[in-house]
């Protein structure tokens, strides 16, 4: 009896796992039952019951993390308990797939939040309450890393060429194009590299404007946009301050990170104040 059972449930799961998402006029079919109801709003998903009453929406991110690399994931909120937003991967059915169906697919096959009775609640709060980690590849997961390091910097280029890290000049380029100034991306076809300095003057490395490749002072290189990844569009022309920060990241004694601000003693009325 009981082998009979266990080959019911595993038979019924199987059946299952291989039904088809179907989504027509905003309806949301498992094996032509009407399970839930979605809309949408740009790129966010509402998914309601059949009613029509709001339960969850689905929001996609697809965003630059560094260089060519690009992330894509989705947005899971609550529309009746929005103490927290999760940020999980999605699944599509195919490599031709809308954002409506994917986030559909994602639902009923990933996250277990839609089945053949419809919305499942129960699922949905346990998600909240046990989120999965997502499954980041290396490659997005070294993008953050240098990403965090870029941000530390919070590097920036003026309008003379000057690099600023924090707000405190830490080197400059020379043989800027004519463009430079009016806009912020290297367009001009020249056979002058762009030269990258320290504070003190030092070459730390350059642009090679006819390969796309930055080459520090040490010989590494780096080719910018060389390869484009999801739903990016190809990127022909780096920016200034992108040069900049790829070569922060790839020379780490050009620009240091100060963990902490050092001052001076504390004085008042030209007296110094006794240290506690």
């Amino acid at each position: 009896m009981k082998k009979s059972l266990i080959m019911l449930f595993t038979i019924l799961g199987i059946l299952f796992n291989s039904q088809t998402v179907k989504i027509k006029r905003g309806i949301v079919n498992l094996e032509g039952i009407h399970v839930a109801k979605v809309s949408n709003r740009g790129n966010i998903y509402t998914f309601m019951d059949l009613k029509e009453t709001p339960i969850y929406t689905v929001e996609f991110v697809d965003k630059s993390v560094v260089d060519s690399v690009r992330d894509s994931y989705i947005k899971l909120n609550r529309i009746y308990n929005q103490d927290k937003t999760l940020e999980l991967d999605y699944i599509s059915p195919s490599a031709f797939s809308g954002e409506e169906k994917s986030a559909a697919y994602t639902s009923v096959k990933s996250l277990k939040i839609i089945d053949e009775r419809g919305i499942n609640i129960k699922n949905l709060d346990e998600l909240f309450k046990n989120s999965p980690k997502r499954k980041l590849d290396t490659k997005t997961k070294d993008a953050y890393t240098t990403r965090a390091k870029i941000d530390k910097l919070n590097i920036t280029v003026n309008n003379v060429g000057e690099i600023l890290s924090n707000g405190k000049p830490v080197g400059y380029f020379t043989n800027l194009p004519a463009s430079f100034g009016s806009e912020e991306t290297i367009t001009d076809k020249t056979l002058v590299d762009i030269e990258i300095y320290d504070a003190n003057s030092k070459f730390i490395g350059k642009y090679i404007t006819t390969t796309k490749q930055i080459k520090t002072a040490g010989g590494k290189t780096f080719t910018l946009y060389r390869e484009m990844s999801g739903r990016a569009s190809i990127l022909k022309f780096p920016t200034y301050k992108a040069i900049a920060e790829r070569m922060a990241i790839m020379d780490p004694n050009f620009i240091k990170i100060q963990e902490k601000v050092i001052v001076g003693e504390v004085t008042k009325d030209g007296v110094e104040k006794d240290k506690k």
